[in-house]
């Protein structure tokens, strides 16, 4: 079982940076792939970033390529969106997710645990 808290939303203007932050609790975080995802009004739920569990390997959807960076702390048991250049189009609750197969990757099938979110809102 692993618990999930994000942290780290807020408002920003077009262009900014926001530092989102995972901190999971329980057995074995550094076993688990891990992954963002964000979720807009009226639209899925959609892969944003993920990270294997050793943090060898990394996947981005494109929309976020170049401006998004995932990162993984095993010994502090976080996790980190760095999200740079935001758009108002980044606007959603971002959640963080944990992958018992350790891999990390887009689907969100894969992944069994999930965090409650954290506001994300860019203005133009």
């Amino acid at each position: 079982q692993v618990q999930l808290v994000e942290s780290g939303g807020g408002l920003v203007q077009a262009g900014g940076s926001l530092r989102l932050s995972c901190a999971a609790s329980g057995r074995h975080f550094s076993s688990y792939g891990m992954g963002w995802f964000r979720q807009a009004p009226g639209k899925e739920r959609e892969f944003v970033a993920g990270i294997s569990w050793s943090g060898g390997t990394k996947y981005y959807a494109d929309s976020v390529k170049g401006r998004f960076t995932i990162s993984r702390d095993n010994a502090k048991n976080t996790v980190y969106l760095q999200t740079n250049s935001l758009k108002p189009e980044d606007t959603a609750v971002y959640y963080c997710a944990a992958d018992p197969t350790g891999r990390g990757k887009v689907a969100k099938d894969e992944y069994d645990y999930w965090g409650q979110g954290t506001q994300v809102t860019v203005s133009s």
